[in-house]
């Protein structure tokens, strides 16, 4: 029977990478790196494939649209026909909206750095999730999505362990609760586990693999 050591060791080493790797992100405290989270949380938060989302957020930066300001002057059809380039077909019309829209808010609001947002949470995280969901297409999933991949960079969010994170956890056989989850892990791995754990509950193939181990 595989402890929950084991368990933990054994996924973080097949799965433990985070969804900003793997769209190319670099998460730093820096404007660019952070809008570029933001927009991929936008993309995953919709109901399709995450390597769909990881390809389309890709795409959408080697098209030149990595900060806020090129977002905002792209045109309405240059951001859907990256979008579709990338693999987002079915959402790319109402995506490429809610981006220009996006946008045009963080640069109006924020001048286009989410440093500004994170100062007036002022440690709060239940006040930074609030000012998130304000931003154009990020709802409540992707404002998890957001704050679980920000939380070794901003470690006030941390331990960061959302809903879904709790669900592969769940099928994993682990702790339930953050606090639990978060004593399996060091601090610089929070957002690496967090990630591991999403893809278990997306994927039973990541269950069964890790507990096969």
């Amino acid at each position: 029977m595989p402890t929950n050591t084991s368990t933990t060791r054994s996924l973080l080493h097949d799965h433990g990478r985070t969804f900003a790797a793997d769209a190319g992100i670099r998460v730093r405290n820096t404007p660019q790196p952070l809008y570029q989270l933001l927009v991929l949380a936008c993309l995953l938060s919709a109901r399709i494939r995450a390597s769909v989302g990881t390809a389309t957020a890709r795409a959408l930066f080697e098209a030149g649209l990595r900060d806020p300001q090129r977002m905002a002057d792209a045109s309405w059809q240059q951001r859907v026909d990256v979008l579709g380039e990338g693999g987002y077909r079915r959402y790319d019309e109402r995506t490429a909206t809610q981006l220009g829209d996006g946008a045009r808010y963080l640069l109006d609001t924020y001048g286009g750095d989410l440093r500004r947002l994170r100062a007036e949470a002022d440690g709060d995280v239940q006040t930074l999730r609030r000012l998130l969901r304000k931003l154009p297409g990020l709802g409540p999933v992707g404002a998890d999505i957001f704050l679980r991949e920000v939380q070794t960079t901003w470690p006030e969010v941390a331990p960061y362990f959302d809903g879904k994170a709790v669900q592969g956890a769940h099928k994993l056989g682990l702790p339930e609760s953050a606090e639990a989850l978060a004593r399996l892990v060091g601090a610089d791995e929070y957002d690496v586990f967090a990630a591991a754990l999403v893809r278990a509950a997306l994927d039973k193939r990541v269950v069964s693999g890790v507990t096969a181990g």
